[in-house]
């Protein structure tokens, strides 16, 4: 059974309404991996990192637009490319 929590990291306290939220988690098979997630603009840019949690997990605050995050973990590089809007929760898993 996956470790990962169903829908991602918590949104207690978040005001979704507001904010531009991409979030998910990594997997190989059904584990969770821990890593790292980039996060580029459009134009393939750095933006922001930030590491998964010990269930896979990650999140990040953006403006609405078209990302590719690149998940980073021992052994594979992944992309996948969301578009957010802001008021909605932009939900990705990323198997590798």
């Amino acid at each position: 059974m996956c470790g990962a929590k169903a829908g991602g990291p918590d949104l207690a306290g978040v005001d979704v309404a507001s904010e531009t939220i991409i979030q998910g988690s990594v997997t190989r098979g059904e584990e969770p991996v821990h890593g790292y997630v980039r996060l580029l603009d459009q134009n393939g840019d750095f933006t922001a990192e930030v590491p998964t949690s010990s269930t896979g997990q990650f999140r990040f605050f953006a403006r609405p637009g078209t990302w590719t995050l690149r998940a980073l973990v021992p052994g594979a590089s992944v992309d996948r490319v969301v578009v957010a809007s802001q008021g909605e929760l932009t939900e990705v898993a990323i198997a590798v």
